[in-house]
């Protein structure tokens, strides 16, 4: 599929600057797609969390988005991102962060990983595929406090950012450092198929 003729809609900066450096048309959607979806034909892009065997960095072409109840929500090719694993993701509207939950979740829906943003895209019907790299794990979780660093609009929160910070230097490194991994791998697939 032609990355040129789409528009990836981004829930953060961070994964709006890593579609731009593709030379690709972005739109920034906020958390759960709160901004409004744009017109047009396009992707859900950005970060994952693993709900069983991806690592992080892994890239997803989804083929398949399911919601917890494991019904499809939308179905398709996949966009044909070389290096890019086919999986399925899971809607969620919440940061699915505890190791047990998310088990379960990969067992009742077969879902790869989930994000928070597929669901409102796949229900407006300009879906066109998938494109997201998975930042954390169920062996390695978004720390409580980090996921509020991020503003509902998808612009940071310089507050949360520092309470996180101060309450758990270890965690808010190390979910730091897993959400750079997983933007550079982002990053580096989009570019391989912008360029094809």
């Amino acid at each position: 599929m032609d990355a040129h003729g789409l528009t990836l809609a981004c829930a953060t900066r961070a994964e709006e600057r890593a579609g731009r450096r593709a030379g690709l048309r972005t739109a920034l959607v906020g958390l759960g797609a709160q901004r409004g979806i744009p017109d047009g034909p396009v992707v859900s892009y950005g970060l994952a969390g693993s709900l069983d065997g991806l690592g992080r960095g892994a890239v997803i072409d989804a083929v398949r988005v399911v919601d917890e109840r494991g019904e499809t929500l939308w179905e398709g090719e996949g966009l044909g991102v070389p290096g890019a694993v086919r999986g399925t993701l899971l809607a969620a509207d919440r940061i699915v962060d505890d190791r047990a939950e998310r088990a379960r979740l990969h067992r009742e829906t077969g879902a790869d990983a989930v994000d928070m943003e597929s669901g409102g895209l796949a229900r407006r019907g300009t879906l066109k595929g998938v494109l997201r790299a998975v930042a954390d794990t169920p062996d390695r979780p978004l720390s409580a406090g980090v996921a509020g660093a991020i503003r509902p609009d998808g612009g940071y929160a310089w507050t949360g950012i520092a309470r996180a910070a101060v309450r758990s230097p270890r965690a808010f490194t190390r979910t730091t450092n897993d959400g750079r991994c997983a933007l550079r791998a982002l990053a580096h697939a989009t570019r391989r198929w912008a360029d094809g």
